[in-house]
């Protein structure tokens, strides 16, 4: 299974960050090829993405959660993936996000895709928009608050 590691230094306070990160619904705004995500319970979202003309529907599961330290997820269907994205304290305006997504390929192009690495470098722009966005307005996307509640890794989950 492909996987893409990535991190980028964001200049805003891990709370803002965090919250920023947690907001699913808004996703699109810096996420290319995500139409749209419908946060359904607590821990389930559904995704709608078109990559290359190709529109597919998935839910996926959100395994993990602590507020202000990481988000783990997979999918229920559809798509083969799961990830997880970090969060690390620099310095009070400093915040490092830390991304892993592993997944599998489906079909001639996105097997092309992974092995000319352009997922690699697509998650790198979008954390480049993520960056631009949670920089833009920190104390804003800290005041609308991502969800504050905690999902524990159940203790025979496997994966990320």
């Amino acid at each position: 299974m492909p996987q893409v590691t990535d991190s980028i230094d964001v200049k805003a306070p891990i709370s803002a960050v965090y919250a920023l990160w947690t907001q699913f619904e808004d996703f699109p705004k810096f996420m290319s090829g995500v139409e749209s995500i419908t946060q359904q319970t607590d821990d389930r979202l559904h995704w709608v993405v078109s990559i290359a003309g190709v529109e597919r529907e998935f839910d996926a599961e959100i395994t993990e959660q602590h507020m202000d330290e990481r988000v783990a997820w997979r999918s229920l269907d559809g798509e083969t993936h799961a990830g997880v994205v970090t969060f690390h304290r620099i310095d009070d305006d400093t915040t490092r996000v830390n991304v892993q997504i592993d997944w599998k390929p489906q079909g001639i192009v996105e097997q092309a895709g992974a092995l000319l690495q352009v997922d690699d470098i697509q998650i790198g722009h979008d954390l480049k928009r993520f960056k631009e966005l949670a920089e833009a307005a920190p104390a804003r996307h800290a005041a609308e608050k991502g969800w504050e509640g905690d999902i524990e890794r159940p203790a025979d989950s496997s994966g990320l």
